[in-house]
């Protein structure tokens, strides 16, 4: 973060907690003051200060020369390539998009998007690896270990980098928003990739087809310490039938069964439109019940799970979102809805994750509706039921009594709350010390006026901290 205001520049790095006040004069630095972020308290004045680069691409004035040449070499064979294919329109918006990019390079050493230009910079071959993390280790290190959590969804995703930059980058050329060497700026290719890890562990409960074929004997972790068992799975119809009433009513009558001894429930539906609608369904119905999808953002999302565990509603119902890495042990029900729809969101892979997030309550159900027994059913159900007998036969030959994880619900928004109050505190425990000297009508009103000027610095931040700073000095008065 940066703030200028006159001659005073005040710099907060990434990496640290205060920051640094920087007094100009001209071109020369007459002060720098170490200060408290929140307080901007003094705390001493360095002579000297590390400030690293916010971004990658700040090179020494050599390399920026040789950088320029070889750029504007670039961009004159790629006209002669635009023009001799008759594409006037993307010559003349390549030139005039690099010969900006070169004025602002050459003037203050930066322009937007320099990471298109970082093969240059870095003096690598075309199509040459880029510098990646995986860069700083010592290749061919054996001790070097490589850990991918979920594997089975991040190794295609990997590959799906690589493909995904491409395609994107290839259009940008040939429209002549970039020149060709933009394509070098890019993740690693899975070959590349596999080329700088070396020895890897793959950890994923439905591990794919790439892991297999890698680790031929793959070692299993079945057993659970807590001695927790995967949940009874049953399948039940879809369509009405005689008494029976389809799969809404029955998972209904399932719900409102599990939510009356304290569990809560999950649905699964194949499309977002599904989940909202049943959602709202079942409000109509009285069950207290929300939707979780790709498009709800990550911070309301993270409060609607939240919520969920603390009991303030008691159904949610999702598509794709309710899967691997979320903890709910309070769930002692999940329905998948229509799960006789082979495909990708009713896949073996799919309907197992699904089927391990009722694994964390010893009440844990499973039940899936269909009319026809797919093969990824069978598989999915085959494989759960298998765990089940290997954690049921250890639990009775050590004695051990399945309980439900006990687990602490932490609200996001208490702690995105906590760096503000304690801000707020550091300044109070300030307060108390300058009301010996003061009294508290005029701290409170020196208070204030430093409010309404942070008001109109725009600085809000500060703002509040001194609003909720001043609500304790009343109180204290």
């Amino acid at each position: 973060m940066v703030r200028a205001l006159g001659n005073v520049v005040e710099v907060m790095p990434i990496s640290e907690r205060e920051m640094y006040r920087v007094e100009l004069k001209g071109d020369t630095i007459e002060k720098i003051q170490k200060i408290n972020a929140v307080t901007r308290a003094l705390i001493n004045e360095p002579n000297t200060v590390f400030i690293f680069p916010a971004k990658h691409f700040i090179t020494p004035e050599e390399d920026r020369r040789r950088a320029i040449e070889t750029i504007s070499l670039e961009l004159k064979e790629q006209l002669k390539a635009f023009e001799k294919e008759g594409k006037v329109l993307e010559a003349e918006r390549l030139k005039r998009r690099t010969r900006y990019d070169l004025a602002m390079i050459r003037e203050v050493g930066y322009c937007n998007g320099i990471e298109n230009y970082s093969r240059h910079f870095s003096g690598k071959l075309p199509g040459e690896p880029p510098d990646t993390l995986l860069s700083y280790f010592v290749k061919n290190n054996k001790d070097f270990l490589t850990i991918i959590d979920e594997s089975h969804v991040t190794v295609p995703q990997i590959g799906g980098m690589y493909g995904g930059d491409r395609a994107r980058k290839e259009t940008l050329v040939s429209h002549g928003f970039r020149l060709p060497s933009a394509k070098d700026n890019r993740p690693l290719s899975f070959a590349e990739f596999e080329r700088a890890i070396g020895q890897t562990l793959f950890t994923s409960a439905t591990p794919g087809a790439y892991e297999l074929k890698k680790s031929p004997v793959p070692v299993e972790q079945v057993i659970r310490p807590t001695g927790l068992i995967d949940p009874e799975i049953s399948v039940k119809p879809i369509s009405e039938k005689g008494k029976y009433r389809g799969q809404i009513a029955d998972f209904i009558a399932e719900a409102e069964e599990a939510i009356k001894k304290g569990g809560r429930v999950i649905a699964t539906t194949l499309t977002k439109k599904m989940a909202e609608d049943l959602a709202a369904y079942l409000k109509e119905k009285g069950v207290k019940t929300e939707y979780l999808h790709s498009d709800i953002e990550t911070l309301p999302r993270i409060e609607i799970l939240t919520n969920f565990r603390k009991g303030v509603f008691d159904c949610l119902v999702g598509v794709n979102l309710l899967r691997e890495g979320l903890d709910l042990p309070e769930v002692s029900l999940i329905g998948i809805l229509d799960a006789d729809r082979e495909g990708f969101l009713r896949s073996e892979t799919s309907l197992i994750q699904i089927i391990g997030r009722a694994a964390r309550n010893v009440a844990g159900r499973v039940i899936l509706y269909a009319d026809v027994m797919t093969g990824s059913m069978k598989r999915a159900i085959g494989e759960t039921n298998r765990r089940r007998a290997i954690q049921l036969a250890h639990n009775k030959a050590h004695g051990i009594t399945p309980q439900t994880i006990i687990k602490k619900v932490h609200s996001i928004a208490e702690s995105l709350g906590l760096e503000h109050k304690r801000a707020v505190a550091e300044l109070v425990e300030l307060d108390k010390a300058a009301l010996a000297h003061k009294k508290p009508a005029q701290l409170i009103k020196e208070k204030k006026a430093q409010m309404n000027a942070a008001v109109k610095m725009l600085d809000f931040e500060t703002s509040a901290i001194l609003r909720d700073e001043i609500v304790e000095l009343e109180k204290m008065v």
